[in-house]
């Protein structure tokens, strides 16, 4: 089968491979397998077969799907790959792509960990913790900024759980802060060594654009749907535009792949301890709903989280770049 794209004025034919998505496959899992890089063609696959998508962009068992073309253009860090173990045995090969974000500094901190698992839902029988769908969409992030060559602090860290591509993720209290820095019980002595962590880096980087994120799930009624929302501090003029830029990459998001969906995400101010604390410029993330069940679905689809850590990486691909303006 050919189908004829059209790209400008340029007309090209370009012949497509076809796969069958397996029982249970992600697209992000069907791209891994067919050697295609997740975050350069998840966009182009979701264009190519939007019409053969279930429900949430999700793959049918069994139906035939187009993989789209790898670009022929090679980027200037061509064949060069680092390890972080952190990432997991699947995940810990790193290609750094491009210099999108040489010179950037960012401090990723996933919600709660250790003593305290965050807020807590229930679905088909499993309990899901904050912590650890928050320390996914972490690392996922922040494996997604190396490869932009970002200098990337990853504050709390788990020595078992690196990526996974479960739905549901065993909870445990193994989390330390930094190197092997044991979590305390008291949520503000657990806040306070955080900070402290992150503000010792931030002096060898003075002067860089230094950014920190910090990634939560919400906890209310189970009828209460909410899309990702964001909070920066009230007196940080850097920490409103970086939240506005990361909202804007969300909604621009939801609006090419549902747009009659609509997104309701808001950006405010709140004196929380860490954006008020923390030296780098910080963006507080709430993920959703840990008791809503659309809500759910943006947490255990292992897809849903890697478009998360994307269209992030995205926002603050563009924050930089607005910060050199």
């Amino acid at each position: 089968m050919v189908l004829v794209l059209f790209s400008g004025t340029l007309l090209q034919a370009q012949e497509y491979r076809k796969v069958k998505a397996k029982e249970g496959q992600g697209i992000y899992a069907l791209l891994r397998e067919n050697g295609l890089d997740v975050t350069d063609s998840y966009d182009d696959f979701v264009e190519l077969n939007k019409k053969s998508l279930g429900a949430d962009q999700q793959l049918i068992k069994g139906r035939t799907y187009l993989l789209p073309v790898v670009s022929a253009r090679k980027s200037v860090k061509d064949d060069k790959t680092g390890i972080f173990p952190i990432f997991g045995d699947n995940y810990k090969k790193v290609e750094f792509k491009d210099d999108l974000l040489q010179g950037a500094v960012f401090y990723i901190v996933s919600g709660h960990g250790g003593p305290d698992p965050g807020a807590m839902g229930k679905k088909d029988g499993h309990t899901l913790c904050e912590d650890e769908y928050a320390y996914d969409v972490a690392l996922r992030l922040a494996r997604n900024l190396l490869e932009h060559n970002a200098t990337v602090n990853i504050i709390v860290t788990d020595p078992n759980d690196g990526i996974r591509d479960d739905r549901y993720l065993k909870c445990d209290k193994d989390e330390y802060c930094g190197d092997r820095q044991v979590m305390p019980l008291n949520q503000v002595k657990r806040l306070k060594q955080r900070t402290k962590e992150i503000n010792a880096i931030y002096d060898k980087y003075r002067g860089s654009y230094q950014r920190m994120i910090e990634l939560h799930v919400d906890s209310r009624y189970s009828g209460q749907n909410i899309d990702i929302f964001f909070y920066h501090h009230t007196d940080s003029k850097e920490g409103k535009k970086l939240c506005k830029t990361l909202y804007n990459s969300i909604k621009a998001k939801y609006d090419q792949h549902q747009p009659s969906r609509g997104y309701y995400g808001t950006v405010e101010s709140r004196n929380l301890y860490m954006l008020k604390n923390s030296r780098p410029v910080g963006a507080y993330i709430e993920l959703g709903n840990i008791n809503h069940e659309l809500d759910q679905k943006r947490l255990v689809i292992v897809d849903n989280r890697q478009a998360i850590a994307n269209w992030l990486t995205l926002g603050l691909i563009r924050d930089f770049e607005n910060s050199k303006k």
